[in-house]
Parts: structure tokens; C-alpha cells; sequence
């Protein structure tokens, strides 16, 4: 890459090296990508090749998954190395069974690319959504390795298509095949010349498809919802999300269970406070076996990981968070159980959001009058509520098939 990418590169780090002195998860970034080739050392088999899946974060691992999946099931001997950017992702799945090796990348310098490709024999890489590292993608490239980015989906705002772009234009050069979400993106690429695409869709639906499918029953959630005229699953809230539908849900005749996106005592004990008839499911686990002792429960906070995406089945209604800050969180992971999604503003960036606004499975609010405008619609019009449902659910199922056709192109 050219002098100016591999400075910024250089500074990042340096930036990065600061902050982690103040930050817990930079530190653990910093630490982690300097193990990373001990680690290859040591846990690599130097006579087997290995297809290299590299993923920024938790979201675009969950993207990559399918893949991962479909791949081992249907060729169990090959081997493949999981890589992450942001401990966000590695922290969950550093352990992930899927796969034969999970680690850090390091910072995009020239060394560190070329010091981990000699570490490991890749045959084949595949980069999902939104990962360009040039040095990475350069290094891929002179050694010959065939090179894939799938699940990605580009907008006219991106680097590549400025006039100042050509170094990120060059990077695209560097993938044998992308596979985009949609039919914009391939026209994006191609009038920049990029004609080695395909419109694959998302593998995020053919994942959430296969959650629903396996998840397991949670009785003590089935039964606090069990006297409920309506159930809201709220997924991932922020406080600026409660700012909108707390008081709503205080003085409605309904059942809401909330996980929020993060959570310690403080942040546990002001939404106990903040909801009527409220309780921590930790907390409403200690009475299940004995009914008389628990008060009406009206909120029940989920106050641990793991549930959420087998919780949504039990909602009518999902209200997703985020997006009245850095951006909503999944919404396919709801609306894959026949649900209609309701989400702040910030989702622009997110295809399925704008897809389902546009086709009526999805409402996006703007503030605490519009939130309460929309719950109570869907809670007071049955066939309102309905017609929505079916929507959500009829776009997952009409978008699957992804992952299968990326496989069959790349094996």
C-alpha cells in the first residue's frame, strides 16, 4: 500500500496503544494481536492449508457462521483459521468450536501481513461485509491466494467511488469474487469498473433461520407471558431507547421483557426503578417453583447473556435498540418469528430495515410520541398487528439461500 495508508495505519496503532492504558477492551486488542503469531505457531498444522475467515466483529461473525457451518458439514477434513478485529467478537467466541484456530489479525502493516500469511498455508481467504486491509489484501494477492468478500453491500457515499478513491478501487482488484446483499451495490461496482460480482443476498437470514430452528424452550418465560394480552420483546435497549417507551409500557395493559444491550448493578437497579412491577429474571427464577411468592410481574430485565434470540419467540411485538445511537442491532432476529420490528433512527446503513419500513413489517420512530403512536397501534389493531407480522416473517423466508449459493460458487 501506498505511503500515506501505511502512516495512517501506523498512527492507528499508536492511538490504540494509548487508549489501551485507559481501556480495558482496546487492552485486551492490543494483547491479543501480539499473541497471535505464538499462537499460529503453536496451534497450526504446518502440513494442511487452511481457509482464512476474517470478520471484524461479533455481527459479521454471526454473518460468516453459515458459511463456516455449511463448509464443515460438507467437508469436514478441510481446516479453517476464524480471525477477529475487535475484541467485542473474539471475547465470545475466542472459543468457538466451529472452527480450528481463533485469533486476533493484527494492525495492517506490510510486516504483520506478510508475517502472518508465512505463519499459516491459506488456500483460500474469505473476508466478510466490510473488511479492506490493503496490505493484507496485497500480500493475498502476490502470493496467488484466491480471495472472496461476501455478505457485502456498498453506497455511493464509500471511498471507492470518490474521485480521490483509486487506492481503494485498487483494493477491490485484489478479491477474486465479492458477493453483494443487493442489486445497488453490483451497479455501484460496476461503474467503477468492478465486474466480478454477484448479488447473493445476506447470510444473516439463512443464520437467524437456523437459531429459530434450534433454540430451546424457556418455560419460566412462557410462563410470565402466559396471562398476557400483548408480549414486547425489547432487544439490545439503551437508555435513550427507554427514554421512549417507558412510560407507555408503565400504563399500558401489557408484558415487556428487556434485555438490555449492557448491563451492570447500577445501570439493573435503575430500570428496576424506572418499570412498574418489575424484576430481574435471575430473580424470578428463585420463586418458579412456587407461585404464591411472586408479585405481579409486569417487566421482567434480563440480566444475562445468551437468551435473547430464543426469547424473541415468545414476543408479539419487538423493539429493537440502538437506534438512537450508533445504529440499530439485528432485526432479523426478530422478525424471523413472525414479528413486527420497531426501532429508532439510525438505520439507514441497514438494508433490511429499509426493506421492511418500505414493505410494512418494519416502523421506525423518531421520538416518544411516534414510539407511543406505534405501540399502541400494534397493540389496539388486531389486524393492523397481523398484517405486519406476516410481512416480517414472508421477508425473511423469501430472502434465504445465500449461504448456499456463495458455497456452491466457491466449492
Amino acid at each position: 500500500m501506498n505511503i500515506l495508508y501505511n502512516m495512517g495505519i501506523a498512527l492507528y496503532g499508536a492511538v490504540a496503544r494509548i487508549a489501551a492504558t485507559r481501556s480495558d477492551k482496546v487492552r485486551k486488542m492490543i494483547t491479543g494481536q501480539k499473541a497471535t503469531l505464538g499462537y499460529l505457531h503453536d496451534v497450526i498444522d504446518s502440513s494442511s492449508t487452511y481457509i482464512w475467515i476474517h470478520v471484524s466483529s461479533l455481527g459479521e461473525f454471526e454473518q460468516g457462521r453459515p458459511l463456516i457451518e455449511m463448509i464443515k458439514r460438507e467437508n469436514p477434513s478441510r481446516k479453517i483459521l476464524l480471525t477477529f478485529f475487535s475484541p467485542s467478537g473474539y471475547e465470545v467466541r475466542k472459543n468457538y468450536e466451529g472452527v480450528d484456530a481463533v485469533c486476533y489479525l493484527p494492525f495492517d502493516t506490510p510486516g504483520n501481513a506478510r508475517s502472518f500469511l508465512d505463519a499459516v498455508k491459506v488456500e483460500m481467504a474469505i473476508f466478510v461485509k466490510y473488511e479492506f486491509w490493503g496490505n493484507y489484501l496485497q500480500e493475498l494477492s502476490r502470493k496467488n491466494i484466491p480471495t472472496y468478500l461476501i455478505s457485502s453491500i456498498f453506497r455511493a457515499k464509500q471511498p471507492f467511488f470518490k474521485w480521490w478513491g483509486g487506492m481503494f478501487r485498487g483494493m477491490l482488484k485484489c478479491f477474486k469474487h465479492i458477493y453483494v446483499q443487493d442489486e445497488a451495490s453490483q451497479q455501484l461496482l460496476a461503474g467503477i469498473g468492478v465486474e466480478n460480482v454477484t448479488i447473493a443476498g445476506d447470510t444473516r437470514f439463512d443464520r437467524v433461520t437456523d437459531i429459530m430452528r434450534t433454540t430451546t424452550n424457556l418455560p419460566l418465560i412462557e410462563r410470565f407471558k402466559s396471562d398476557a394480552r400483548h408480549t414486547i420483546i425489547v432487544g439490545s435497549s439503551w437508555a435513550a431507547d427507554e427514554d421512549m417507551y417507558a412510560q407507555w409500557v408503565n400504563a399500558h395493559d401489557v408484558k415487556v421483557i428487556i434485555a438490555p444491550h449492557q448491563f451492570d448493578q447500577s445501570r439493573l437497579q435503575s430500570m428496576l426503578q424506572r418499570f412498574d412491577n418489575s424484576m430481574l429474571l435471575s430473580e424470578y427464577e428463585k420463586y418458579a417453583d412456587d407461585a404464591a411468592e411472586i408479585k405481579p410481574v409486569k417487566c421482567l430485565i434480563i440480566d444475562c447473556f445468551g437468551l435473547l434470540s430464543s426469547i424473541y419467540r415468545y414476543g408479539d411485538i419487538a423493539y429493537i435498540g440502538g437506534g438512537f445511537g450508533a445504529g440499530i442491532h439485528n432485526i432479523n432476529e426478530a422478525a424471523v418469528y413472525d414479528m413486527p420490528v420497531v426501532f429508532g433512527p439510525k438505520y439507514h446503513k441497514f438494508k433490511e430495515a429499509v426493506d421492511l419500513i418500505a414493505l410494512g413489517g418494519g416502523f421506525v420512530v423518531n421520538g416518544k410520541e411516534d414510539c407511543e403512536k406505534t405501540l399502541s397501534l400494534l397493540t389496539t389493531d388486531a389486524t393492523a398487528l397481523e398484517t405486519a407480522s406476516k410481512i416480517a416473517g414472508n421477508y425473511i423466508k423469501d430472502n434465504l439461500g445465500a449461504t448456499q449459493t456463495i458455497y456452491n460458487d466457491l466449492f
